[in-house]
């Protein structure tokens, strides 16, 4: 009779077996049911927009929930074990429905697919799997995507630093992580990813000790939760902070488009503060609006203050006080840019005169920049510069960016 391989020559030649699911305790502080939480609070939420996961179940039969890490307008986000792997993963499950799901989807299918030796490829976001979910009675159905784990995002690292600023020694690396993505992104992948901000610049996981500390917590201290009939809607954990930080990696491809399927007619796209001259004119658009994007995170992880303003001062949405603050800074928009807008008679005359019933503010960059003086103060408006154009033609691409004087020293 055959003796049994040694274990260890088993696991070398067949692999190592599935590690079983883990048991989580059910008992953590219940919530008041009247009190919304966490994705209850969004504006267009129902009850079957998410699929009702519970801490220590297995998708698939091989992604364990470990807790939540948090929720976003379209989708919920979770640690999973990956029982097949023996590792972490992050598990984005989307809205029933959902488009962004679709398309990010899509967009990681096609970047699976481009094969490249760009730096930059390394520095986005991939996919490992997906699949779909379904209700227990079959109505609704939910896009689900499996990730490498991410750390905080700069967002989080930003108001981690005492003074809520980012130092040149962090943003400027920061920039170049970016930079490269988006190199890649634009020159080989031909995506446009129209929602670069800081929340969508994630840092990547060198230190899983504290993906292990998340786990145990879950297990020794179960995560608030409260229950709406058969649902469990949780508290996010936050995953802590890491003994080393890692790589920035542009994250988030919910509103990414191909570059080949970009329509020629405006179609709006950004969050608002973020929106480039282009879209907030209501043009046709390309990639050179990731250039501004950059130009806007650049400056909001740098200063204090976003650099422009979306809303008057009733906190209403105005275009108006946005073109506003963008001519304080950039100077009248060409009058060929306002010929190719219709929506641009609501904010000027025909000879390209401001109209608009927001004043323009008494500001430029230098008197808004204040952590540099002199000639490095010139350096780095000369770098926004080059990003805060109203032309789309006169941004610089990505590549040129990376070659940029103040970006490259030290």
């Amino acid at each position: 009779m055959m003796q049994s391989l040694p274990l260890r020559l088993a696991q070398a030649i067949f692999g190592r077996p599935p590690s079983p699911s883990r048991k989580f305790s059910q008992a953590g502080i219940i919530l008041d049911p009247n009190q919304k939480l966490e994705e209850e609070n969004l504006r267009e939420y129902w009850p079957h927009q998410f699929y009702p996961v519970k801490i220590g179940d297995v998708f698939t039969s091989r992604y364990q929930v470990i807790g939540k890490l948090g929720y976003g307008g379209h989708s919920t986000v979770w640690l999973c074990r990956d029982l097949q792997q023996h590792a972490y993963v992050t598990l984005k499950m989307y809205g029933h429905g959902s488009s962004h799901g679709r398309r990010e989807k899509e967009i990681y299918e096609h970047l699976r697919n481009v094969k490249s030796s760009h730096t930059g490829s390394l520095l986005v976001r991939q996919a490992i799997d997906d699949f779909q979910i379904s209700s227990a009675d079959n109505t609704y159905s939910y896009q689900c995507l499996v990730h490498p784990p991410l750390a905080m995002s700069l967002c989080e690292l930003r108001n981690r630093v005492i003074e809520k600023v980012l130092p040149e020694d962090l943003l400027k690396p920061a920039l170049i992580h970016i930079l490269l993505a988006l190199d890649f992104l634009h020159t080989e992948a031909k995506i446009v990813h129209t929602d670069i901000q800081e929340n969508n610049v994630m840092l990547s996981v060198e230190d899983e000790s504290i993906l292990v500390a998340f786990e145990e917590s879950e297990k020794s201290s179960p995560s608030p939760r409260k229950i709406d009939g058969d649902r469990v809607i949780y508290s996010s954990r936050d995953l802590g902070i890491p003994k080393v930080h890692g790589r920035p990696i542009l994250a988030d491809f919910g509103e990414a488009c191909f570059s080949s399927r970009i329509e020629k007619q405006w179609e709006d796209v950004q969050p608002l503060v973020y929106r480039a001259p282009e879209v907030v004119l209501r043009m046709p658009w390309d990639s050179k609006i990731d250039i501004w994007n950059i130009g806007v995170l650049a400056w909001g992880l740098f200063e204090k203050r976003s650099l422009f303003h979306a809303r008057d001062s009733n906190g209403n949405i105005s275009d108006s006080h946005h073109l506003a603050r963008m001519i304080a800074v950039m100077g009248a928009p060409p009058k060929e840019t306002l010929q190719k807008s219709e929506y641009a008679n609501d904010f000027f005359d025909s000879d390209g005169n401001w109209k608009g019933n927001a004043e323009i503010p008494s500001i430029s960059l230098e008197t808004l920049e204040g952590n540099l003086r002199h000639t490095q103060q010139t350096s780095f408006l000369c770098f926004m510069r080059k990003m805060l154009q109203w032309k789309p033609e006169d941004r610089a691409s990505a590549k040129e960016l990376l070659a940029d004087p103040w970006l490259q020293s030290r």
